[in-house]
This record gives C-alpha cells, sequence and structure tokens, in this order.
C-alpha cells in the first residue's frame, strides 16, 4: 500500500474541515443524530461495502474488503461524543450549542478514521476485510459495551480490535502506548449513612451520622495505602459530600451521603479492592450506631493492551514517526476509556497520537490539534497494511 504525502496532506485538510464541522455541532451520550448522519453520508459517498447505522441507538460500523483474497478482519474504531461543558475558545469553529463541546478530541477521532475509509475504499490493496467502528457514549455511557452486547463483534466477523486517543502534552507526530494495563478502570460510588437524629447540644441522644462520615472518609483512604500493595496502583477519591442545613447548624441530621470514584490498573486489584471498601463502609457505620447503604456504580474495566498486538501497533507507529517518536513503555494513565470492553473480548491495542502542547483534556479550553491529523491518518493505513499484507510479521 503507497502513501503518497501530497495526497496523504490533501486527505488531512479534507478532514480537517469534516472536523470543525462535528466540532461546530456538539452531541452527546447515544443521541448523536447529526454526528452519525455525517459519518454515514461520507461512508456511503466512499464506496464502503457495507455501511451500517443505528448500533447501539447512533453507531456506525462500515466494512471495505480487500482486493487480496481471504484474510483477517481488523477493527479500528473512533468515539464520536461529545461532553456536557462549555467552550472558553473563541474559535471561528466553537460549539454552536450551549454547555456541549469537544473537549476530548471524538471530533479528531472520527475525522482521522473517515479519512482512514476513504484512502482504503480507493485502494483496497489488502486480503481480508477492515471494520470500521464509529461509537457514541464513550463519555460515560458505555456505548463500547452497547455495540458489543448488540453483537457487533459477531455480526461482522471481528478478530481484533485497535483504538487511537489524542494526548496532549506528547509532541504532534509521535505515537505512545505500553504492552498490558495501560489506562485504568473507573468505578463509582455513592454512600448513604443512617443514623438518628437529634439536637446539637445533646449528641448523646442521637445517632450521628456525620462523625461515622468523618471517620469513613479516613478509612477508605488506608484502602490505597494499607490494603494494596504499593506498587500496585490505586486511587480512592471522595469527590462528594452532603448532609445537615446551613440555616439549622444545632440540628444532627439523620443522614448524610458521600461519593466518589476509585480507579485501579488490574482487573484483580478492582474486584479486591471494591470488596475491601464494602467491609471498610459497612463496618465503620456499625461502629458508630449507623447503617450504610452503598450504591456502587460500576464504571469501565482497566484497558489491556495484548501484548502481542502493542508490538504490531508498535512498529506500525515507528513505520510512520520514527522509533525516536514512539514509547512503548508510556506511564499508565488512572483515566478510564471504553474500549477495554472490546479488548475483554478480541486482542488488540489502544495507542496515544501526540496533540502537541495543548489545553488538557476535558478542559473548556482544549481543542484537537489538526496537523495531528495527517500522522494519525498515516497510523491507520500503515497498521491495515501491515496487519493485512503481512509486512511486519506477527
Amino acid at each position: 500500500m503507497t502513501f503518497d504525502a501530497p495526497s496523504l496532506t490533501a486527505l488531512a485538510d479534507e478532514a480537517k474541515t469534516w472536523r470543525r464541522t462535528i466540532h461546530a455541532h456538539p452531541e452527546l451520550l447515544f443521541d448523536l443524530p447529526k454526528t452519525a448522519a455525517l459519518v454515514t453520508e461520507k461512508l456511503k459517498d466512499f464506496g464502503c461495502d457495507e455501511v451500517v447505522g443505528g448500533i447501539a441507538t447512533s453507531g456506525v460500523v462500515a466494512v471495505i474488503n480487500g482486493t487480496k483474497g481471504p484474510g483477517r478482519t481488523i477493527a479500528l474504531r473512533s468515539d464520536m461524543d461529545a461532553l456536557p461543558m462549555s467552550e472558553q475558545t473563541n474559535l471561528p469553529y466553537a460549539s454552536k450549542v450551549e454547555n456541549m463541546m469537544h473537549a476530548c478530541g471524538h471530533d479528531g477521532h472520527t475525522a482521522m478514521l473517515l479519512a482512514a475509509a476513504k484512502r482504503l475504499a480507493e485502494t483496497r490493496d489488502f486480503a481480508g476485510k477492515v471494520v470500521l467502528i464509529f461509537q457514541p457514549a464513550e463519555e460515560g455511557g458505555g456505548g463500547g459495551r452497547v455495540m458489543i452486547e448488540e453483537g457487533v463483534l459477531e455480526r461482522f466477523g471481528i478478530e481484533e480490535v485497535y483504538g487511537m486517543h489524542n494526548e496532549p502534552g506528547l509532541p504532534v507526530g509521535a505515537f505512545a502506548t505500553r504492552p498490558g494495563p495501560i489506562m485504568a478502570g473507573g468505578d463509582r460510588f455513592v454512600v448513604t449513612i443512617i443514623g438518628k437524629g437529634g439536637h446539637a447540644a445533646a449528641p448523646h441522644l442521637s445517632h450521628d451520622p456525620v462523625v461515622a462520615m468523618g471517620h469513613m472518609i479516613s478509612a477508605l483512604q488506608t484502602i490505597a495505602s494499607r490494603s494494596v500493595d504499593p506498587l500496585d496502583s490505586v486511587v480512592v477519591s471522595l469527590t462528594f459530600v452532603e448532609g445537615g442545613n446551613d440555616r439549622a447548624l444545632n440540628v444532627i441530621p439523620a443522614l448524610v451521603r458521600i461519593g466518589g470514584t476509585i480507579r485501579t490498573m488490574q482487573p484483580k486489584t478492582r474486584a479486591a479492592v471494591e470488596a475491601r471498601f464494602r467491609e471498610v463502609v459497612t463496618t465503620t457505620a456499625r461502629l458508630f450506631n449507623t447503617e450504610a447503604e452503598i450504591d456502587w456504580r460500576p464504571g469501565y474495566p482497566v484497558t489491556v493492551n495484548d501484548p502481542a498486538k502493542t508490538q504490531l501497533v508498535v512498529r506500525a507507529a515507528r513505520a510512520v514517526a520514527g522509533a525516536e517518536n514512539v514509547d512503548d513503555n508510556y506511564p499508565q494513565t488512572m483515566g478510564s476509556e471504553d474500549f477495554s470492553y472490546m479488548l475483554e473480548k478480541r486482542p488488540g491495542a489502544f495507542i496515544w497520537l501526540g496533540n502537541g502542547d495543548s489545553a488538557d483534556l476535558h478542559n473548556p479550553a482544549y481543542d484537537f490539534n489538526d496537523d495531528a491529523i495527517v500522522h494519525g491518518v498515516r497510523y491507520w493505513l500503515t497498521l491495515v497494511d501491515q496487519r493485512l499484507n503481512d509486512t511486519a510479521g506477527e
């Protein structure tokens, strides 16, 4: 498969216009009618062999068959949804929708995969087939899980899955990944502590849930510091406290609520930490003659790269950027990613693409760097060439 530099530059420029259109019209979770319509229209115009919409409400899947006979079926995945926050960039293509913005670069991910689809449909210089997955609801909705539940992997015969995400702080043109766990599992919780309210001047007549809450918050921090191997990354963050009334400061409330998130980097640690969390909460509540109701909200699993497939994506990235611009032992991050669901079901790997010196992800000043588009498109095309033409071997 040939990658003519001028034509790829022109393709990247075209993708930039798609990206900015998507950026100006952000949509949330599964409700992506405009974005899905744009993606569907482009894929059909490109001449993909099959274009299927409506998966997980607004997900779109396209199939491109190679002309070199039968072979593997690999999937390339991008996310399409935005975030419920207000943009503060003052860009000419800034969000036109109140309290919605593409603050994580999914507009860029979508545009790069569309550009790769266009070139692949034109050339078809590979064996087997490429499945392109445009996924909704990565930002908290678990769209990847829903697509799996609706049979996307089996329906399209997907054998391997590959994902890519931009990374602020990593230079444009650079790539980074690592084998094994790369992003954390992220679970959330809300605990309601039920006591017995009363007059603040007679605390002995109440079962004070505020005192229980204070001890519980401190005790939960010992999960990471005393219950887990120090070399095994765990974060327990209490981010929500609710209770009492500032208009009645002489009243001990009958109940209070706390909430937060727990991040783990090993699947077995994730299960062990949940068990320890429940033990700490219930026993601490009991110590202060209160009760605790736990609302455990499972989040995305640990994102685990298949070691062999990680070597493949590193080879592809090095072919694009040079070995000096590919970090194959990039630090793990405690953020979460629902591509993890696909990696639980099929071997594959997730890679970071440099976004340069931009604002951080989920920041109101963030914008995807259009200069990264050509590098992302070249990576997708190189990965397809190496994997489906065996130009990089096993």
